[in-house]
């Protein structure tokens, strides 16, 4: 101690005494540092903003370690105390490494990012990264701290010293950890792997399982699709490197939509084309890239009429498609309604009214 206590003051009442004023001193400079700090990169880019504001916990760790490390030699400790309090801020020091890597990984994700932007028509490339980076910081993130707990419990001396012992007696308990870990392992190399190969991004829209949606989050062990109604599916990242799935924006976010009508033979060909062709020149949800009009099969009863056109997205391809429908269908109610499909025997029989009338 630097000066002298009464004798009546218990030793522990003294080490509280004194770490209660460190770490309300550190609290304080820790809030005078912030302030200052905060004021300084109020005018700076994103990165040291970003780097002010996530480090905020971190640093107050930071201020209360030290404080209390610089408190420890004179606070009256036996040697089993001072051990103690030395092991419980190397422990601190250890998570303050491994936060500070954390919140590091996430300042760099969010400078890196901010030049991709998935709001764009043309978002193939924003997609692209967004999807890597974000999967790479999970993985980063579940590596950091798996590196701090290992380092973290190799600072007890039991470990140490037991470890190989212990993993010789636990070998059957080992093998039951590790199967029973083993959907997640295989959950974060799957991620690994989709990082790299990409086979999906985020806001790729996506037919799995039956359902149409769009990726909206991309974890370290499963995927999140919005579904069209907002309902989402929740699907493990291995189900994409196992089994197949569509991706309707792999490449390229423009779609070809397609349109069949099932019209009698009567209906006229070349009119519908035309038709078909005002209907879309006239709509923004065309891209002025892709239409056709064929007869693409021929039934029994009816004939099969396909429209073609394409669109940027998919949700204006669906759009699109429903437009022509209803366009299609009220001009022909209205110019051409022989060309709506009916049963040959109804036909017959109204030819044969018509016929008699007629006489």
């Amino acid at each position: 101690m630097f000066f002298d206590l009464p004798a009546w003051i218990p030793d522990w009442a003294v080490s509280l005494g004194l770490y209660a004023a460190a770490i309300l001193v550190a609290v304080l400079l820790y809030r005078v540092a912030f302030r200052a700090a905060t004021r300084l990169v109020r005018d700076r880019d994103l990165f040291w903003r970003s780097l002010v504001s996530r480090n905020r916990r971190p640093v107050r760790l930071a201020f209360v370690t030290a404080a209390v490390a610089l408190v420890t030699p004179a606070a009256p400790l036996t040697i089993a105390q001072a051990e103690a309090v030395q092991h419980l801020l190397v422990l601190c020091i250890i998570g303050l490494f491994a936060w500070v890597a954390i919140s590091a990984l996430h300042v760099w994700t969010v400078v890196y990012l901010r030049r991709y932007k998935l709001d764009s028509s043309d978002n193939l490339l924003a997609r692209k990264h967004v999807t890597q980076t974000q999967i790479l910081q999970r993985v980063g993130r579940i590596l950091v701290i798996a590196v701090a707990l290992s380092v973290a419990l190799m600072t007890f001396d039991g470990v140490r010293q037991y470890g190989i012992s212990l993993l010789a007696s636990a070998g059957a308990a080992g093998i039951i950890v590790g199967l029973a870990l083993q959907p997640v392992l295989k959950n974060v190399f799957a991620g690994i792997q989709l990082a790299i190969t990409q086979p999906i991004r985020i806001d790729d829209a996506l037919l799995v399982e039956g359902e149409w949606g769009n990726v909206e989050e991309i974890t370290a062990t499963y995927v999140v699709v919005r579904i069209w109604d907002l309902r989402r599916l929740v699907i493990p990242l291995t189900y994409f490197i196992e089994k197949p799935f569509q991706n309707w924006t792999r490449e390229e976010a423009n779609l070809i939509g397609t349109v069949f009508l099932h019209l009698d033979y009567r209906a006229p060909v070349e009119a519908i084309r035309e038709k078909a062709r005002t209907v879309i020149a006239a709509s923004e949800l065309w891209d002025r890239k892709v239409f056709a009009v064929q007869v693409t099969e021929l039934r029994q009863d009816t004939m099969e009429v396909r429209i073609l056109a394409s669109a940027a997205n998919s949700p204006r391809a669906f759009d699109l498609r429903c437009l022509i429908r209803e366009e299609m269908m009220a001009w022909l109610q209205q110019a051409h309604p022989e060309a709506l499909p009916r049963r040959r025997v109804e036909a017959e029989v109204e030819r044969s009214k018509a016929a008699a009338a007629a006489t």
